[in-house]
């Protein structure tokens, strides 16, 4: 028999707020964490903004031994995972290591090492490459990192399906437990790719935005009549999640019931969001969440400013709740905190999430004049508080045709 699934721990380093409560809080506010990125190779760029994490010291979190093994998108992960145990109150028993597990997801894993890598390689004679190199750049670093803190003996899986990675981790971290595999998983993603080489490569394919010349902050702009691409960003989000059961028995404080989540493939292009792929995974996470598409109160879209995405997702969204797609508030929160590629599908569930829990809803912010077939409700500008919330939805739709949708209601015990 399936069993129920909740949020009882969250964690969060991003580039609008280092914990849940000032991410929440921020994008509430509708500050944005887009600005000039602040890199010693800025002059070599074209597009010379990005949604980086000011302040983050990673002594302050490792000793010196420990950071000559832990790669940057490694750290992030970590000081989520961190916050996210901490919340939970989280203790297991050394029985209970087995049940327990790790599922994260990553685009780039350790980028930084990987171009240090190639430098040393290909410009360097003799090169010096890092003798860690290896364990530094894989992208399962970060999951078994949090692994070996926690003693979390049992399934350690990343997922690297572009921006739908960690929404994926996210939602076969709740199949694990569904499904009785496990009683207890962290669940997130992580991604530090703001390096030299990456930013070519994402200029190359003339998706990013260039910097709005009134206000880098306004430089993404989701369903806008002049939006004009994605800003990337960098971070981490992990959420715990436990069997109810569990929960309940320890007193656990739970934000939150996962109840829906589908992923699959448009099959159709490897760049070109498809509407037709986008309403099967949503309808398909409604009926494995035993919901109407009137139950759903607030979607958090995957909404990445790109002229073809924005409208497909709205097509999709009309297609999947009819008549009601004019009354659910939709917003896309990386008009603030940028695209997080393999983290941002855990960064926007937990906004949702915590959407849910505060009675909240984010807005989209630099909404000034939507594109006419963008016709949706994107709450532009100001958050809404005091709104009733009782299921929510997150999207993420993905370079390669990988889509994932979670589901998350309020538990009612």
């Amino acid at each position: 028999m399936d069993r129920r699934v909740v949020i009882t721990g969250l964690g969060i380093i991003s580039p609008v707020g280092k914990s849940p409560t000032e991410f929440f809080g921020n994008l509430m506010a509708g500050r944005s964490g887009i600005k000039r990125l602040q890199t010693d190779f800025i002059e070599q760029l074209s597009i010379r903004i990005g949604a980086q994490i000011d302040g983050f010291d990673p002594t302050a979190y490792f000793s010196k031994i420990q950071l000559s093994g832990i790669e940057r998108f490694s750290q992030f992960a970590l000081v989520a995972a961190e916050q996210a145990v901490q919340d939970a109150q989280l203790e297991l028993s050394e029985t209970e290591y087995p049940r327990a597990g790790v599922c994260m997801g990553s685009c780039l894993g350790g980028a930084g090492t990987l171009e240090d890598g190639y430098i040393e390689t290909l410009l360097r004679n003799p090169p010096r490459v890092k003798p860690l190199s290896v364990l530094l750049s894989m992208n399962n670093a970060a999951a078994s990192h949090v692994s070996i803190k926690y003693h979390l003996q049992g399934a350690n899986m990343t997922y690297a399906t572009a921006c739908s990675s960690s929404a994926i981790a996210v939602g076969e971290a709740y199949r694990q437990i569904r499904h009785g595999y496990a009683d207890v998983m962290l669940a997130g993603g992580s991604e530090a790719m703001l390096t030299l080489g990456a930013m070519k490569a994402w200029e190359a394919l003339r998706t990013l935005a260039p910097e709005d010349p009134n206000d880098a902050g306004a430089s993404c702009k989701p369903f806008s009549k002049n939006r004009n691409g994605l800003v990337l960003g960098e971070g981490a989000a992990v959420l715990v999640l436990e069997d109810a059961e569990r929960a309940l028995k320890r007193g656990a404080k739970i934000y939150a019931e996962l109840v829906g989540y589908d992923c699959s493939s448009d099959s159709s292009h490897i760049t070109k969001p498809d509407a037709a792929g986008q309403t099967r995974t949503m309808l398909n996470a409604l009926r494995v969440a035993q919901l109407r598409p009137q139950d759903i109160h607030y979607i958090n879209a995957h909404g990445t400013a790109t002229l073809a995405g924005d409208i497909e997702e709205t097509k999709a969204i009309r297609q999947v709740f009819g008549a009601h797609a004019a009354r659910v508030p939709v917003s896309s929160t990386k008009s603030m905190h940028g695209h997080l590629m393999g983290a941002t599908g855990a960064v926007e569930f937990m906004a949702a999430v915590l959407a849910l829990h505060n009675q909240a809803i984010p807005p989209t912010i630099n909404l000034h004049e939507p594109d006419p077939e963008c016709d949706l409700d994107y709450v532009p500008n100001q958050g809404r508080s005091n709104v009733k919330l009782d299921a929510v939805m997150s999207n993420s739709f993905a370079f390669g045709g990988s889509n994932a949708v979670l589901i998350a209601k309020r538990f009612g015990g």
